[in-house]
Parts: structure tokens; sequence; C-alpha cells
């Protein structure tokens, strides 16, 4: 993987993670919190699609890595999702 290749992986992932942040409603984090969402979205989505069998959508080519893009939004919320749920915080 060239560096370009890789600076452009890095870019659709984060956007992936960004997209992932905004549909769950998460606000906290920057660029790098997006960039590391959307590769974590990217590994739990396409095990997610794996595990039910169902096809990689709109996958992006870099050299010789891929990366579904629809499945790493998918990916990005419900893990966004399942911080909120560990990091929400009671108000008393």
């Amino acid at each position: 993987m060239s560096v370009v290749e890789f600076l452009m992986f890095l870019i659709v992932a984060g956007i992936c993670g960004s997209i992932g942040q905004a549909l769950a409603g998460y606000s906290r984090g920057g660029c790098l919190l997006s960039i590391v969402l959307g590769f974590i979205g990217a590994l739990l989505g396409r095990w997610l699609s794996r595990l039910l069998g169902l096809p990689d959508l709109f996958t992006l080519n870099f050299g010789n890595h891929s990366l579904p893009v629809i499945w790493s939004i998918i990916g990005a919320v419900l893990f966004v999702a399942l911080l909120n749920l560990l990091t929400r915080r009671q108000h008393r």
C-alpha cells in the first residue's frame, strides 16, 4: 500500500466514522476519533455482515485492502451506540 493509498484509506475511514457519530448522536472527539471509529466500524460491520451472510456493500479498494463503506458506517453507529450506553452519566 502506497502512502497516497494509505492517506485515502484514512480519509474514507474518517468520513465513515464521522457519519457513524452523527447518526448515533455522539459529539465527543475530533478527527482522530472519527478515523478510529471508522476502522472499528469497518471491522465490526464486516464481521456482522459475514455472520449474517450478507454481501459487502459499496466497497472501496486501496491496494490490497478493501473498506466496505456501508458496513463501516453501520459498524461505527453500533460501536458509538455501545459507547454511549457504557459512558452515559447519570444525573441525580
